[in-house]
């Protein structure tokens, strides 16, 4: 279970929280999924035509010669 330790104005209104720091890495990790699930469904929105690795490398190579 994580101890969560929260820090109040003089009013008693929570304004921080302090947590354990693998519960603060974990929530870290979670994040980072979600973002990568949010651009994955994104780009799958997108309806686009994938092109292959190769073929973008070509593509990109040949812009920054310009």
């Amino acid at each position: 279970m994580t101890t969560t330790t929260f820090i109040t104005d003089q009013k008693g209104k929570k304004i921080s929280v302090v947590l354990p720091i693998k519960a603060y890495k974990q929530m870290l990790e979670e994040l980072e999924e979600l973002e990568d699930i949010r651009a994955y469904d994104k780009a799958k929105a997108k309806k686009e035509n994938p092109i292959l690795l190769k073929d973008a490398i070509q593509q990109r190579r040949k812009k920054t010669k310009v």
